[in-house]
């Protein structure tokens, strides 16, 4: 990752799961076949050269794996 997650992720809300994921196919190849949602939320961010701003996140998930491949949609401030 390029920028840094500092402090928690607000209003957390599914965007897809399971088959109506696009990459599900990759996800089980690479993290196991587990349960996989796509989530969404808002959180405050670091970057690299210090910058700290609010950005909308987005990054898979499932029980036992956890959060992957986190990325910024948009940034907020």
């Amino acid at each position: 990752m390029w920028f840094e997650l500092i402090g928690p992720i607000t209003d957390m809300e599914s965007i897809a799961t399971g088959s109506a994921i696009r990459e599900i196919q990759r996800l089980r190849k690479h993290y196991g076949r587990e349960n996989w949602k796509k989530r969404k939320g808002i959180g405050t961010v670091r970057f690299h050269d210090g910058t700290i701003c609010r950005a909308e996140l987005h990054w898979y998930e499932a029980h036992g794996v956890g959060r992957k491949e986190m990325k910024i949609k948009h940034l907020l401030e």
